[in-house]
C-alpha cells in the first residue's frame, strides 16, 4: 500500500491513542464533595448583563459553576477563576473555551488537575457562556 494511502489510518490511530492516553492519565470525573469550595477571586458582577450573557449565566451555573464557582470566581481545590488575567481574550481566545468544553484540557496554568470535557453543551451554548465570562471579565478590568 502506498504511503499516502496509509496517512489517514495512521493519523486516526495516533489520535485514538492520544485520546486514550488522556483518559488514562487522570481526567477527574467528579469534584470531591469534601473539598473546601472557597472562591479564589473577588469578582464583582456587572450591574446588568446583556440578554446573551444572561442566557450564558444560566448555562454556566448549570454546567460550570460546580468547579469554576459562582461568577466564575474559581473554587479552591476544584477549578480556577475564569475572571483572571490568564483568561483574557488575548491569551485565551473564545475558541479556547469551545475546545475546553468539547475535548477537555490538560492542566497547564493551575494545580487543579485536568479538566474533563463537558457533556451536553453545543457550540452555541458555549458561545453564550463565553459572552457571560467576557462581560464578567470586563466588569472586573480584564479586557
Amino acid at each position: 500500500m502506498p504511503l499516502k494511502r496509509l496517512a489517514i489510518p495512521i493519523a486516526l490511530a495516533v489520535a485514538a491513542g492520544l485520546a486514550g492516553l488522556l483518559v488514562l492519565t487522570g481526567f477527574e470525573q467528579e469534584p470531591d464533595p469534601g473539598v473546601d469550595r472557597a472562591t479564589l477571586a473577588d469578582v464583582v458582577p456587572p450591574r446588568t448583563l446583556s440578554a446573551r450573557a444572561r442566557l450564558g449565566q444560566q448555562a454556566f451555573e448549570a454546567n460550570c459553576a460546580v468547579c469554576h464557582g459562582p461568577n466564575a470566581a474559581g473554587q479552591k481545590g476544584l477549578g480556577p477563576p475564569l475572571v483572571h488575567l490568564i483568561y483574557e481574550p488575548s491569551h485565551h481566545a473564545d475558541e479556547a473555551f469551545q475546545r475546553a468544553v468539547a475535548i477537555g484540557v490538560m492542566a497547564h496554568h493551575w494545580p487543579f488537575g485536568n479538566m474533563p470535557r463537558v457533556e451536553g453543551l453545543d457550540r452555541q451554548e458555549v458561545s453564550l457562556i463565553v459572552t457571560y465570562i467576557r462581560e464578567l471579565q470586563r466588569a472586573n478590568g480584564i479586557h
